[in-house]
């Protein structure tokens, strides 16, 4: 019997959708909002900056790590063939159904959330309740209050789901220029606060800080810190989309993530040096508190503009990028079969897309912003401290592997790279257990589930050796 042959993805994404797809889902609305929750559990601004320079000496190692491995492997899902080639199929599927059912659905609510929080400026009713859920779904076992916004941000997923189902090189023209946008409105934000904003008054000799420094505390900001650099790897998602991968991922992957790097510092630069730590710590969105105090109600307002042009630009790319990652698994026999279509005329695995934002609009509906980024950190770090050894376990596995990019300072960089990913993992299940351990049942839940899928393709193999050669 002659069987179809399967439709392909299209390498539609050229260096600067890869390098936009690396800036744009970075950059989303972790800047505008996380300087608040990093001042007060470090208690001094020097911490924070000491936080944002090691989040991103962590991040930049990840992304020269994460840079040999796409070149070598650019396929579709990223740390999917990574985790595959590295360690076997159960690890590369125990990342795709951590991607599918928390981190990537997960992130895509937390930045629809995060949409629908800044709206809510221009039309407060977002903000207001329409209808309470009698049951302790709620945080700390409250109520689940359902908001009118969450309603707009499920819409706003729809909407790009849409967008993506109907081709990768439209999704990717949409995250060139929405990238080019906000990065232009960062800009701006960064001149006003250095250049034309008051300084506020010198701290007093012998202040005491917001909050004592500890080291717990270090690692409970670097959680924030990590929230807002998450999205670094998205690009290896769409490997197989990108023309050129073997020069285009390496680069997309560094030059985005040291650009994202000096735009944090510059923004922090901006923030502290017109608030005070003790207004950044009561602002819960401090890019628009520094703009009210240079320009009055229009420069907060414009910042909440930004930040929903950021947002807009980080959610497309994290939709273009997750659906890949359980269609890869989906096409090797550990997933829903229909999750692996293709579509013969826009080439773009439309199921897996839908599949995907069905379940982060759910998710909205789930918890606050900071409930959702915490565990979608920690369970993502799992999983990227595993890929990023795997240059290691591939280079001894499999040295006859073509690797048109080494990893600078190998094999260092992975190894520091590891290391403080172990100790982040446990800082931040000390620090937030409840929303650390969902994230790890979430992935142990998995098991049972790739035991099925794994007999069923056994199952197929074995029919397909027992029919008769034409």
């Amino acid at each position: 019997m002659t069987r179809a042959i399967p439709v392909e993805l299209k390498r539609d994404l050229g260096p600067w959708a890869a390098a936009s797809i690396v800036v744009g889902t970075v950059i989303g609305s972790g800047i505008f909002l996380v300087p608040n929750d990093m001042i007060l559990r470090v208690g001094r601004p020097g911490w924070v900056f000491a936080v944002w320079i090691f989040g991103g000496l962590l991040t930049l190692a990840g992304a020269l790590s994460y840079a040999e491995l796409a070149a070598a492997i650019p396929e579709a899902g990223g740390e999917y063939a990574y985790l595959r080639e590295a360690y076997g199929p159960l690890w590369g599927f125990l990342y795709s159904w951590t991607q599918m059912w928390v981190a990537k659905s997960g992130s895509i609510a937390t930045l629809a959330t995060g949409f629908f929080y800044y709206l809510a400026n221009f039309f407060p009713a977002l903000d207001g309740v329409f209808y309470r859920v009698p049951l302790p779904l709620g945080p700390h076992g409250a109520p689940l209050d359902l908001r009118w916004g969450q309603l707009l941000a499920i819409a706003l997923i729809a909407a790009l789901a849409w967008l993506n189902y109907f081709g990768v090189k439209l999704g990717g023209d949409v995250q060139v220029a929405v990238t080019a946008v906000k990065v232009a409105l960062i800009a701006l934000i960064i001149v006003a606060g250095l250049g034309f904003g008051s300084p506020h008054a010198p701290d007093p000799p012998g202040n005491i800080p917001l909050t004592p420094f500890t080291v717990a505390g270090f690692f409970a900001a670097l959680v924030a810190a990590l929230w807002a650099y998450d999205g670094w790897n998205n690009v290896a998602m769409v490997a197989s989309e990108v023309r050129d991968p073997q020069r285009n991922l390496p680069r997309a992957l560094i030059g985005g993530t040291i650009g994202v790097i000096a735009i944090y510092l510059l923004a922090n630069a901006a923030y502290f040096r017109v608030l005070s730590p003790e207004q950044v710590g009561s602002s819960s969105r401090v890019a628009a508190e520094m703009m009210r105090h240079i320009l009055g109600a229009p420069g907060a307002a414009g910042v909440s503009i930004a930040a929903m042009i950021s947002i807009f630009a980080a959610l497309n790319g994290s939709i273009l990028t997750g659906a890949r990652v359980p269609y890869a698994a989906a096409r090797q026999g550990y997933f829903f079969s229909a999750i692996a279509r293709v579509g013969e005329k826009r080439r773009t695995p439309g199921v897996s897309i839908l599949a995907l934002c069905t379940w982060s609009a759910l998710l909205v509906l789930s918890g606050t912003y900071s409930q959702l980024f915490t565990y979608v950190i920690f369970a993502s770090w799992i999983l990227y401290g595993m890929a990023a050894a795997a240059v290691i376990v591939l280079r001894i596995k499999r040295p006859e592997l073509p690797r048109p990019y080494r990893t600078l300072g190998y094999p260092f960089v992975p190894i520091l790279f590891v290391l403080v990913a172990a100790v982040f993992i446990v800082s931040t299940l000390w620090d937030s257990p409840r929303e650390s351990l969902m994230g790890i049942g979430l992935i142990l839940l998995g098991l049972p589930f790739y035991a099925y899928w794994n007999s069923h393709r056994r199952a197929r193999a074995a029919a397909d050796d027992m029919e008769p050669q034409a």
